[in-house]
């Protein structure tokens, strides 16, 4: 009893996206009326069907079952050979069931996607962005990234030049736009950009940036100088016409009485001194200096710049990949790569939340387990911030940033957090 089973074509090309078919003809070798169940085994079986599923045969007799291919255009059906199995299963003879092999060939198709991120930055020597690479076919991508700008004004480094995409998968290449020339002072500058990604067998890929650049001083630094400049003149004027010929008229006058008292030379110096310092500060008032801003004042977020800080600078990037959960206290922890030296302090000043793809959950950042800051996910795409009061970790500390992953577009939640600042 049992089945012999002929596979019409063994071998089967196919595009993703359409359809390959062949028949499998089944021969009841066995005494009794039988029924013969048909499936497709292998990696090929989730987008292989079988028509008819369930055949009915007299003994002797010869069916045929229809097989149809149909691969997504998707990651899902990788390039290449894919064996499959064609299974025949009798219902009156489970031991005579038999396995017909075959393979088909899935062509490889390319479809890339790219977008930068942040789209604007602003800087006064150079932008910082990152260029996103989705591979949405079912072939690895070899690509290589190049940017240019319509005015020719700036020079782009990428981190990663060329690198290889793997299907299913997103690259995320830093880079940095840098203006040719540069300026002291005057109106903030526009350049527009556009980064293309070229690859071997597809078309290219463009996605377009914005670098806003700014002069370099400080928009606050001339008033101050202005309002130094001014009370160092002031000072001057009143040392010569008020205070300078009183001390020499006194001097003159103590010499020519000598039989009067020291000290009451003492109180009219005194008495002078003291006129000249409210003076002063009248004519500093009328000046208007009482409302310039001091020198270092700076007209930005609140704490510690990143120049101010001693140490050595240095940035570095934390990726995060965590799995959806339903439990909201389920948060996955990531760390440095190359954590600083065991004897040193890592000095935080400015971090870059990244969310590219849109996901929803939480963000935090913390120092072991001490949370620093907290972020919804959902709120931002890229999220560029200046540390208030700089974030100090001590040897033995780690800086961690931990994810709780609530629903993502691509199963899992993908953001990253860029750090500046300096280690002392």
């Amino acid at each position: 009893m049992g089945a012999i089973t002929s596979l019409e074509q063994p071998s089967l090309a196919v595009t993703p996206g359409e359809q390959a078919h062949c028949v499998v003809q089944i021969r009841n070798t066995g005494s009794i009326v039988d029924q013969f169940a048909v499936d497709v085994i292998g990696d090929a079986q989730k987008w292989a069907t079988a028509e008819p599923r369930v055949v009915n045969l007299m003994p002797g007799d010869v069916g045929t079952v229809a097989l149809t291919f149909a691969p997504p255009r998707s990651a899902d059906a990788r390039a290449g050979q894919t064996p499959f199995g064609v299974r025949v299963k009798s219902r009156e003879d489970p031991e005579g069931s038999v396995v017909d092999e075959g393979v088909i060939t899935v062509a490889a198709f390319m479809e890339l996607r790219a977008e930068v991120t942040p789209r604007t930055s602003h800087g006064r020597m150079n932008g910082r962005h990152e260029l996103v690479i989705d591979n949405l076919g079912n072939a690895p991508a070899e690509v290589e990234l190049i940017a240019t700008d319509t005015e020719e004004r700036l020079s782009f480094r990428f981190r990663q030049p060329t690198l290889t995409v793997d299907p299913g998968t997103a690259a995320f290449v830093p880079f940095t736009a840098r203006p040719h020339k540069r300026y002291l002072r005057g109106v903030e500058h526009k350049h527009q950009f556009q980064t293309t990604v070229l690859t071997t067998g597809g078309d290219p890929v463009s996605a377009d940036g914005t670098f806003i650049q700014n002069q370099l001083l400080p928009k606050w630094l001339l008033p101050a100088l202005a309002a130094l400049i001014a009370l160092l003149i002031l000072a001057v004027v009143l040392w010569f016409t008020i205070v300078k010929p009183e001390v020499q008229s006194t001097a003159k006058q103590a010499a020519q009485e000598q039989v009067t008292p020291v000290i009451s030379i003492a109180d009219r110096a005194q008495q002078q001194a003291e006129s000249a310092q409210q003076q002063a500060a009248q004519a500093q008032q009328a000046a208007g200096g009482g409302n310039a801003p001091k020198p270092g004042a700076g007209t930005g977020a609140g704490g510690t710049g990143a120049t101010d800080v001693p140490g050595t600078a240095t940035d570095f990037r934390i990726v995060a990949n965590a799995a959806v959960t339903a439990d909201a206290n389920n948060f996955k922890k990531f760390g440095m790569e190359v954590p600083p030296p065991a004897d040193k302090v890592l000095v935080v000043t400015d971090f870059l939340l990244q969310n590219p793809y849109g996901d929803n959950g939480i963000i935090r950042i913390q120092r072991d387990n001490q949370v620093l800051a907290e972020f919804g996910l959902g709120n931002f795409r890229a999220f560029d911030y200046h540390v208030g009061q700089t974030w100090r970790i001590l040897p033995g500390q780690h800086l961690v940033i931990t994810v709780n992953c609530q629903s993502a577009t691509s199963g899992t939640c993908r953001s990253s957090a860029s750090f500046s600042g300096k280690i002392q």
